[in-house]
């Protein structure tokens, strides 16, 4: 009997208008596009302006995209699974509000938390799902408004995020084609590297935590960089090593678009060149969740039916992991 795989169909995604550009950042940190770019590599990143608009609105729109773009129902979706860091608000998961502003009324849906590793964790969840035979249509969403989070007077952060909405397609197949395989980790002792010192259960909101601005993200750049070069790094040359992948096998690399000395690390340790790697961190900054599939959205006329890619990402945690797959339909 043929194994049943789980197949990317589709890619929609969602970006806010507003480009907050690094020259508009220079004028309310002390920065300039220079420094941003030698570190980083951004020049830009989308921001979510819109009164009463959230992370919501961009996993919506996403969806809404891709249903059109695959021609699916919303009555036909089986789950979805909402990759974020950014939920609208604690409860309810923001994939219920996601699935309701799409017209999705059959499936079930839920959050899932794994920073910038989120999106190729809730990919790796979906695809049991496809591959227990019991579901047919499966999104999975990442989507995160990062700017709603980001201290916009903290230099060594505010560059970083942006805010994007994503969406993929899951469904059965039994070609040779889909994720193929996926390596996943995590480290609890990451949490004190990066995190958002207060707004959960061990910390609630106070004036006192609202005044000491302790709801932005914070990170120990020098510690997380670190971290998420090996991780990155080794776990997408584990995944290839384990399906005695060479360089020359592998057709796309796709990394979290965090930083772009981690993205180089990362293919150099792959022996992969950098015209194999898809980079979009100039145009959308590291939209969290967000950043893969934007990635396979933002190239996905250049794909063809049997490419190998390997998806790897870093995120806060820690969290770390990579995905192989082969891409399984043309562009048209």
């Amino acid at each position: 009997m043929a194994k049943i795989r789980a197949a990317i169909t589709g890619v929609g995604a969602y970006l806010p208008e507003y480009r907050l550009t690094n020259e508009e950042l220079s004028t309310m940190v002390d920065t300039s596009d220079e420094w941003i770019m030698q570190r980083i590599g951004i020049k830009e990143r989308r921001i979510l302006k819109e009164e009463g608009k959230a992370t919501s609105f961009m996993g919506a729109e996403a969806v809404k995209e891709l249903l059109k773009k695959t021609n699916t129902s919303p009555d036909e979706v089986d789950l979805l699974i909402c990759a974020t860091i950014t939920p609208d608000m604690p409860f309810p998961a923001t994939a219920n509000i996601i699935a309701h502003k799409a017209e999705i009324h059959n499936a079930w849906s839920f959050d899932l938390n794994a920073a910038c590793s989120g999106f190729i964790f809730a990919l790796a969840t979906a695809t049991q799902f496809i591959e227990s035979g019991r579901y047919r249509k499966v999104i999975v969403v990442g989507a995160d408004k990062m700017s709603a989070i980001t201290n916009y007077k903290d230099r060594t952060t505010c560059p970083l995020f942006g805010d994007a909405g994503t969406a993929i397609m899951l469904e059965p197949t039994i070609d040779e084609v889909g994720v193929m395989d996926y390596i996943h980790r995590v480290d609890g002792l990451g949490r004190h590297h990066l995190h958002m010192k207060a707004g959960g259960s061990l910390r609630p909101a106070s004036c006192q935590t609202v005044e000491n601005e302790e709801h932005f993200v914070y990170q120990e750049g020098q510690t997380v960089f670190k971290y998420a070069v090996t991780g990155m790094a080794d776990v997408a040359a584990e995944i290839m090593e384990r399906h005695q992948l060479k360089s020359e096998d592998v057709s796309w690399l796709v990394p979290h678009q965090a930083n772009m000395r981690i993205i180089d690390a990362t293919a150099r340790r792959m022996g992969v060149s950098k015209d194999k790697v898809m980079i979009n961190i100039q145009k959308y900054g590291n939209t969290t969740a967000a950043t893969i599939p934007l990635c396979l959205w933002d190239y996905e006329k250049k794909l063809k039916k049997g490419d190998n890619i390997i998806l790897a990402a870093f995120g806060a945690g820690f969290t770390w992991g990579s995905v192989y797959l082969k891409w399984a339909y043309n562009s048209q």
